[in-house]
C-alpha cells in the first residue's frame, strides 16, 4: 500500500483546495521519505487526522474527537471561514496491489456545516476514472483486510503516544488488542467465541420450549458473568497502572532518601560503632609499628655501613689466618733446614732451597705489609652476629614495617571514608521528613497491592463461575439433548477449543519470540550504546518489556534516559511493523519529542529512511532542524518536502512547497 496524494478542501485550518503529493519516488528514483514541516498549532496533526478519516471514517480515532459524536466533529472540522453551503472535502488516494496487479483507489468524503442524515457522503474512485458503488458499501470490511483500524495506530503514530508507550511498564490495552491483531493471535480467540455461538445455536435447535428456556437462564447468566469478568480486568488493569506508578514514586522516595542522607542518617550509629573500631585498630597497627622502631629497624638506615663493617671484619679475619698461616711456615722451614742439613746435601743445594724458601715468605711478608692495619678487631661471635642481623632480622623487620605501615594506609582510608558518610548523613529533622515520605509511598504501594491482589482474587473467582456455568451448561446439554448429531457437533466444539487455546499458546510463542528477534535487533540498531542491551524479552500476557545485558542479568528500566527509553517504544513499533509482512505506510507526528542528540542522529540516518517503503514525517523546526535534513538530503531519502505555512491573524494554513531551510 502506498499513499499517492491528499487533497483537503476547507478542512480545519486549511481553507479552499490544497493537495499534497505523496509519492515517495522523484525522476522515477524512490525515495521512501515524504517530510512536512511546520510549528505547533500549524496544521500537522490535522494532515494525519484527515489520513485516518479517509480510511475511516465515523470509526476513526481522531486526535481532536474525544467523546464528540460524529455529526459534532465532522462539524468542528470545518473551516471557520467556509460558507454553510460550501462542501468541506478530504480525499486520499492510494495504490494497492491486488492479484499481482497494481490498483489506484481515491477516498472521498464531504460534508457541509448543515450535515445530511448527520454523517458525511463517501464516494470510492477506481483508477481515477469510475466511482465503485460497491466499494464504497463494503468500505469498511475491505479496508479492515488491508489495514484493520486495531493496527492502524502502530503504523499512523505521534511522538506523544511514543512517549507514553515509553513510560508505561506495560503497553496500554488498545496497544495490547493492537498487536495481538497484528500477530494474529486473535484469530484463535475469534474463532473460539464463533465455536460458542454455535454451539448456543445447535442447543437450541434440539431442546423443547422449557429446557430452551432453562437454557436461556444459563446462557443469561453466562453473558452476565462474562461481563463481570470484563468489568473486573478494566479494574485490575487500571489498579496494576496505579500499582506501577506508586511503586515508581516508592523507587523516587526511596532513591530521594538514599541522595540525601536519610540511610546513613538511620546507620550513623552503626557506622560510628565501625569508626570507632577501625580507630582502635589503627591504633593498635600504630603500637606495633612503634615496637618495630624499639628493635632492630633503625639499624636499616645505616645498612650500607653494617654491610662494610662485615666486609672489613671478614677482611680481617682473611689477614690473621694468612699471619697465622706465615709463622706456621716459617716454624716448618727452620725444621726443613735443619733435617736437610743433617742428610749430607752439599751446602750449594742447601743454600739453594734455604733460598728458595727465604724469597717464597718474603712475598708473603710483602702481602701482609700491603696490607692495612686491621682495626675493626671483631671476633667471630660478632660476625656471626652481624651476618644475622643483615641476613634475617633486617629484611624480617622491614618486611613486617612494610606491611604494618599499608594495613595502616588502608585502615585511615575507611575511617575517611566512614567520616565522610557519617557528615553527609541528614540532619534528625530532615531525616524524618525523608522517612516520612518514604513510608507514606511505601504504605501507598502496599494498599494499591492489596487492592489489585483482592481484584486479582475477584477476577480469578469469576473466571471459576464462569467455568462452572459453562459446565453446568454442557451437563445441562448432555442430559437433555438427544440428537446425536448436534450433540456430536457440540462435543466437537469443546475439543477444537480445547486445541484453538493450544494453538493459540504454540502461536504466541512462536510469534513473540520473533518479534523479540526483531524488537532487539531494531533497538540495538538505533542505540548508540550497543553494548547496553544484549536482548528484549516480551511478556506473553502483558506484552511489557523486559531488558538483559549481555551476562543476561536484567536491565532496570528505570535506567533508561527518556531518549533511551522514547526509542525502545519506536523499535518496539518497529519491530511489530516487521513481523506483521504487511507492506504499509508510516506516517509519524512529533517524531523526535526529546531526544538527545546522538539519538537523535540514530533515529534520522538509521530509522527514518528504512522504517517503510513510505515514511511521512511531520515535524517541527525544532525537531527536525537543518542538520537533520540535511543529512537527510545526503542519505537521498527525501522525496518530497512541504511547508505549512500557518498565519495566527487569519488562522489559517498553506501548503508551500520545500521545507523550512
Amino acid at each position: 500500500m502506498i499513499f499517492l496524494e491528499l487533497a483537503l478542501q476547507n478542512f480545519g485550518p486549511y481553507q479552499g483546495r490544497q493537495v499534497i503529493n505523496l509519492r515517495p519516488e522523484t525522476n522515477n528514483s524512490t525515495h521512501p521519505i515524504i517530510l512536512l514541516g511546520g510549528m505547533n498549532g500549524g496544521g500537522k496533526t490535522t494532515l494525519m487526522d484527515a489520513i485516518r478519516l479517509s480510511l475511516y471514517g465515523s470509526r476513526a480515532q481522531c486526535s481532536t474527537r474525544g467523546n464528540l459524536s460524529y455529526n459534532d466533529f465532522l462539524t468542528q472540522c470545518v473551516n471557520r471561514n467556509t460558507p454553510p453551503t460550501d462542501k468541506t472535502r478530504i480525499e486520499l488516494a492510494f495504490e494497492v496491489v491486488e492479484e499481482d496487479k497494481p490498483r489506484t483507489l481515491r477516498i472521498v468524503r464531504y460534508w457541509t456545516k448543515e450535515l445530511k442524515d448527520g454523517k458525511d457522503t463517501l464516494g470510492i474512485l477506481v483508477d481515477e476514472e469510475w466511482p465503485d458503488k460497491a466499494l464504497a458499501n463494503t468500505w469498511d470490511d475491505y479496508i479492515e483486510n488491508l489495514l484493520p483500524l486495531g493496527i492502524s495506530n502502530l503504523f499512523l503514530f505521534d511522538g506523544e503516544q511514543v512517549k507514553e508507550l515509553a513510560e508505561l511498564e506495560t503497553p496500554p490495552p488498545l496497544v495490547v488488542s493492537a498487536i495481538q491483531s497484528l500477530l494474529g493471535l486473535e484469530l484463535a480467540e475469534r474463532l473460539s467465541t464463533d465455536l460458542d455461538i454455535l454451539a448456543s445455536r445447535k442447543r437450541r435447535d434440539i431442546a423443547n420450549q422449557k429446557e430452551l428456556q432453562t437454557l436461556d437462564n444459563i446462557e443469561a447468566k453466562l453473558i452476565q458473568q462474562k461481563e463481570k469478568l470484563e468489568v473486573a480486568k478494566q479494574d485490575k488493569s487500571a489498579l496494576k497502572s496505579k500499582l506501577d506508578y506508586a511503586t515508581k514514586e516508592q523507587q523516587l522516595a526511596s532513591d530521594k532518601f538514599i541522595s540525601e542522607g536519610g540511610k546513613l542518617a538511620s546507620e550513623r550509629s552503626q557506622l560510628e560503632v565501625q569508626s570507632k573500631t577501625l580507630i582502635e585498630q589503627a591504633n593498635q597497627v600504630r603500637q606495633e609499628m612503634r615496637d618495630l622502631a624499639a628493635g632492630v629497624l633503625p639499624l636499616s638506615l645505616i645498612s650500607p655501613f653494617l654491610e662494610q663493617a662485615k666486609a672489613q671484619a671478614e677482611q680481617e679475619k682473611k689477614q690473621h689466618q694468612i699471619k697465622l698461616t706465615r709463622d706456621v711456615l716459617k716454624e716448618r722451614d727452620t725444621r726443613l733446614i735443619q733435617y736437610i742439613k743433617k742428610i749430607s746435601l752439599t751446602p750449594k743445594r742447601v743454600n739453594q732451597i734455604q733460598s728458595f724458601l727465604e724469597s717464597d715468605n718474603q712475598e708473603l711478608d710483602q702481602e701482609i705489609s700491603a696490607q692495612e692495619e686491621p682495626w675493626l678487631l671483631a671476633d667471630e661471635p660478632a660476625i656471626t652476629r652481624l651476618e644475622t642481623l643483615l641476613n634475617y632480622e633486617l629484611s624480617t623487620a622491614q618486611t613486617n614495617a612494610q606491611s604494618q605501615r599499608e594495613r595502616l594506609q588502608t585502615l585511615e582510608t575507611e575511617i575517611d571514608a566512614l567520616e565522610r558518610q557519617i557528615a553527609t548523613a541528614a540532619s534528625p529533622e530532615a531525616y524524618n521528613a525523608l522517612k516520612q515520605a518514604f513510608t507514606d509511598a511505601q504504605n501507598k504501594v502496599i494498599k494499591v497491592k492489596a487492592a489489585y491482589e483482592n481484584a486479582s482474587r475477584r477476577c480469578d473467582e469469576i473466571d471459576r463461575q464462569i467455568r462452572e456455568t459453562k459446565k453446568e451448561l454442557e451437563t445441562y446439554a448432555d442430559e437433555t439433548i438427544k440428537l446425536k448429531n448436534n450433540q456430536h457437533i457440540i462435543n466437537s466444539i469443546a475439543k477444537v477449543q480445547a486445541t484453538l487455546e493450544l494453538f493459540r499458546e504454540k502461536l504466541t510463542l512462536k510469534k513473540l519470540n520473533k518479534l523479540e528477534i526483531e524488537v532487539t535487533e531494531c533497538f540495538r540498531y538505533l542505540l548508540h550504546k550497543s553494548d547496553l542491551v544484549h536482548r528484549v524479552a516480551i511478556d506473553t500476557q502483558s506484552f511489557s518489556l523486559s531488558l538483559y545485558d549481555p551476562e543476561g542479568q536484567p536491565i532496570p528500566k528505570h535506567r533508561l534516559s527518556a531518549g533511551e527509553k522514547q526509542l525502545l517504544a519506536i523499535s518496539f513499533l518497529w519491530g511489530l511493523a516487521r513481523v506483521s509482512g504487511r507492506h504499509l505506510p508510516v506516517a509519524i507526528d512529533t517524531p523526535l519529542g526529546r531526544l538527545d542528540s546522538s539519538h537523535r542522529s540514530n533515529l534520522v540516518e538509521r530509522y527514518f529512511p528504512t522504517a517503510s517503503h513510505q515514511v511521512i514525517l511531520l515535524s517541527t523546526d525544532t525537531e527536525i532542524r537543518e542538520t537533520e535534513v540535511k543529512r537527510l538530503r545526503e542519505l537521498d531519502a527525501i522525496a518530497q518536502e512541504y511547508c505549512l505555512n500557518y498565519d495566527p491573524k487569519e488562522r489559517q494554513t498553506v501548503v508551500e512547497p520545500g521545507y523550512f531551510w
